[in-house]
């Protein structure tokens, strides 16, 4: 499996929401202008917004990569104010693997599917 699938779970700081829903759309204008092998990029809020889930489909693991590059000082600032979590799905490469390792991302390989 070529394409890699994230799950983004970030738990919004007390307080941090308008600055997280700024910062969010940031990331969303770069990706827009910047990202080119992103399939899939969207966001989720729960009921109380305390919560925020971000789906993302990728090409392959080379897209996630140019992703995270081009997010730069914007993915930090977003994580200055929300507790991550990450889950990835698909067949990444071992260099996606090591970058990802300061996220503390859990990995799933594919096993059936249509």
């Amino acid at each position: 499996m070529k394409q890699i699938q994230i799950i983004a779970r970030l738990r919004i700081h007390q307080g941090q929401l308008e600055k997280f829903k700024e910062i969010a759309q940031k990331c969303m204008d770069t990706v827009r202008a910047k990202d080119t092998g992103v399939l899939q990029y969207n966001w989720f809020f729960n009921d109380d917004e305390s919560e925020c889930v971000v789906c993302e489909l990728h090409e392959d693991s080379q897209a996630v990569t140019r992703h995270k590059e081009n997010l730069g000082e914007t993915l930090g600032t977003l994580l200055a104010l929300a507790d991550l979590s990450v889950e990835l799905y698909g067949t990444p490469t071992k260099e996606l693997v090591e970058g990802m390792a300061g996220l503390d991302a859990k990995f799933y390989s594919f096993y059936l599917g249509l």
